[in-house]
């Protein structure tokens, strides 16, 4: 069974922030991830920390913010300015139009002025903070990624078993909720899923077919694990959207976070980015949330237990390719496949997740292993390496030499 979150919990990148916080001021720190990841708390943990006077205010309002705001804010930290400086955090900037250009002048001005004014930028919409970065802020600041939390993470935070995250997932703060069930569904829906969705994606992108973009992601929850085209898609649908839509669609999800396309591994990049996608979920708690199971019931349905867990492995993967650490596909040729085929550097991992179901044998890696050469190949479970494992050690202990 679960224990409480100790309130004095801290995720490792919180370690990272501090360091960068205590240096002399060089560059914005850009804190990005998912909604609902901890980014607010990491921050007011370090800045509880540190000895200067903090400004801290959120434009997560169900309106856009002008820059006007951004100019508030920032003004109001240049008042608290002491000798040794002071820290502005800005909570969900991409919510306030105009963002970058504002925050590039008044940075500029503070560097002019030698003032010793420090900004932590925070955002739930990654591609959207990156386009504000790229376009505005270029030399001026680093990025710090959040990722949904591991199991490591939720086993520290909260206690929580293989089954337990494999089924509630990494989300912190719906992990109080999982000896209520029932519970814990409408919050993943209502709090994470919709907010996620209306706030992050619809709110702040054209999106022509909102409905459509629901019944996509509503469809990724139901295939995650699978190899699904975008033709199939549309016909899945019953829509008149074109293949060209969905992928945009597809591209929306996996920048709030929620749900990815991995593409083929072809040797040639060209190849991969047109190939049918790997349905993948970030977060096996949105797979769980919309099955309509229970967790008792998950556990004695082979076949959806089996997509769980291989789900699971690939949201380890995905979180991982987010934040830089490597790339990650999937291989198939005629019936041959390998699940996860993972790309660090020059090196090359294929990864198979054996999951139980009957007659399950591994032709692809064989297969693979002779068309690519990869420098290693892991098997997940079964006689291979335990899923537990798997899963509580870093990404980068398995893919890098």
């Amino acid at each position: 069974m679960m224990s409480k979150l100790s309130t004095s919990y801290q995720r490792p990148h919180a370690a990272v922030l501090a360091r960068r916080l205590a240096e002399p001021r060089r560059f914005i720190q850009v804190v990005a991830g998912p909604r609902q990841v901890g980014k607010t708390t990491l921050v007011e943990q370090v800045v509880e920390g540190v000895r200067v006077p903090v400004v801290f205010a959120s434009a997560d309002e169900p309106t856009l913010r002008g820059p006007e705001w951004i100019a508030q804010q920032w003004e109001a930290a240049r008042l608290a300015l002491g000798r040794a400086g002071a820290v502005l955090v800005l909570d969900e900037v991409q919510k306030a139009t105009g963002w970058a250009e504002s925050v590039k002048r008044l940075w500029d001005e503070d560097t002019r002025k030698k003032r010793p004014l420090k900004v932590v930028l925070l955002g739930s919409a990654p591609l959207l903070i990156q386009r504000g970065l790229s376009e505005s802020l270029a030399g001026r600041f680093e990025v710090l990624h959040l990722p949904h939390w591991p199991l490591g993470e939720m086993r520290a935070a909260f206690g929580f078993s293989l089954e337990e995250y494999l089924f509630f997932g990494g989300y912190p703060g719906a992990a109080p909720l999982a000896e209520d069930p029932a519970r814990w569904v409408r919050y993943i829906r209502d709090a994470l899923i919709e907010t996620t969705i209306a706030r992050d994606v619809l709110l702040l992108t054209r999106v022509d077919k909102p409905a459509l973009l629901r019944r996509l992601f509503d469809l990724g929850c139901r295939y995650s694990g699978q190899v699904l085209s975008y033709t199939k898609m549309v016909g899945q649908l019953q829509d008149a959207g074109n293949t060209t839509t969905l992928a945009h669609y597809l591209d929306l999800l996996g920048a709030a976070g929620m749900l990815t396309g991995l593409p083929k591994y072809a040797g040639q990049m060209v190849r991969s980015r047109g190939s049918s996608p790997k349905l993948q979920v970030m977060n096996t708690a949105l797979v769980s949330a919309q099955s309509g199971l229970t967790p008792a019931e998950a556990r004695g349905d082979h076949e959806f237990w089996g997509r769980l867990v291989e789900s699971a492995v690939g949201a380890h993967l995905a979180n991982a390719a987010a934040a830089g650490v490597c790339e990650v596909f999937y291989w198939r040729e005629r019936n041959r496949e390998v699940d996860f085929v993972v790309k660090s550097g020059r090196m090359l991992t294929a990864i198979e997740v054996k999951s139980g179901r009957v007659g399950e044998c591994l032709p692809g890696i064989a297969a693979f292993a002779k068309a690519f050469k990869p420098k290693r190949t892991l098997l997940v479970g079964g006689d291979g390496i335990p899923v537990e494992e798997f899963l509580l050690r870093p990404v980068e202990h398995w893919v890098k030499t």
